[in-house]
């Protein structure tokens, strides 16, 4: 991997940046006049009299190509580098400042940018994320599709009761793309979540709303415990095993009051299970856990490290049972 990619002394990658946005985010995000791929616009680095820049899907990326200057053909990453005028990897600290990803513990992008006009949605009103639209085309359950969640122990019936669906290709606006490899669509009123967990650029492509908490349309009207968990697999994981769970739509979302409000009139006990990455230099699910435990009062479920597990569905495929899942929750009670 190239040097550009993973930088060691800062450990902000653009692949830990690609599995929480997408690359169609933050195009959308930094260039104000961007509304559907393969549309022609004005050049937000140039003065263009006229639309003459596309953003364009190339070998499994999506590419920002102004066809009236060749000069300027980018990346996502490697435009934020060039609009800026900063180093590739301010380019990463920036847009982990600006979506809140929190993976940096450098605070440069924050100095840097503020003297950007429009760098973020708060100092130019234009930035404001245009309405996306996914559609997609199902497509019939294959035997890779049963490999692959037989894994986690999750059910047909139960990737029925959560509305996941396989797909052949799906729609972002009017773009067209075609799946590479078995992907999924998780429904969310009529948003979507796309999920390719085999893909490493575009993992999950979506146009859902964080008020679109996974799993809770499944929740009892009342119970005793529940968890709030790191992603929809792991919460249809936790529900194969007997455990109510629920997901924000990234895990580095703080969940909003209101909600936390709700779920307490309705479960005896809140805990936070979050991802545990003990094999990585920075652990932002736990950084996470610990900010929601200290926020709200609840317990935090920490996978123990001798498991070499970061989650539950991890652990779940790992050892081909609930055995030690329910071992590790039941004995944090």
């Amino acid at each position: 991997m190239s040097i550009a990619s993973r930088n060691s002394e800062d450990h902000l990658h653009t692949d830990v940046i690609l599995s929480k946005i997408t690359e169609y985010d933050i195009f959308m995000y930094y260039i104000s006049s961007f509304t559907i791929l393969g549309k022609k616009f004005k050049s937000e680095l140039r003065e263009d009299n006229s639309p003459t820049v596309s953003i364009i899907a190339y070998n499994g990326k999506l590419l920002y190509k102004d066809f009236g200057n060749p000069e300027h053909s980018f990346d996502c990453f490697n435009y934020i580098k060039y609009k800026y005028g900063c180093s590739f990897i301010a380019a990463l600290r920036i847009i982990d400042c600006d979506f809140n990803l929190n993976l940096s513990s450098k605070k440069e992008a924050i100095k840097f940018t503020m003297g950007y006009i429009g760098y973020s949605q708060k100092n130019n009103p234009k930035l404001v994320k245009k309405d996306i639209i996914i559609k997609k085309k199902r497509r019939p359950w294959s035997k890779e599709d049963a490999t692959f969640w037989k894994k986690y122990l999750v059910t047909p019936k139960i990737l029925s009761m959560f509305a996941v669906e396989p797909v052949s290709h799906y729609w972002i606006n009017s773009s067209r793309f075609s799946c590479q490899s078995i992907t999924y669509a998780f429904k969310f009123k009529n948003r979507y979540k796309i999920y390719s967990p085999y893909e490493v650029k575009n993992k999950w492509l979506s146009n859902t709303k964080k008020t679109d908490v996974q799993g809770y349309n499944q929740l009892p009207a009342k119970g005793e415990r529940l968890f709030i968990t790191s992603s929809l697999k792991d919460v249809m994981c936790l529900y194969a095993a007997g455990y109510h769970s629920v997901a924000m739509q990234s895990e580095m979302q703080m969940p909003h009051k209101k909600l936390i409000s709700e779920l307490k009139s309705r479960f005896t006990t809140i805990e936070i299970l979050y991802d545990n990455d003990f094999n990585k230099e920075t652990n932002p699910g736990q950084t996470m856990a610990k900010k929601i435990c200290d926020l709200y009062g609840f317990k935090n479920i920490c996978l123990p490290e001798t498991f070499e597990s970061k989650d539950p569905s991890d652990l779940v495929s790992k050892e081909n049972s609930f055995n030690e899942l329910k071992i590790i929750l039941d004995d944090k009670r």
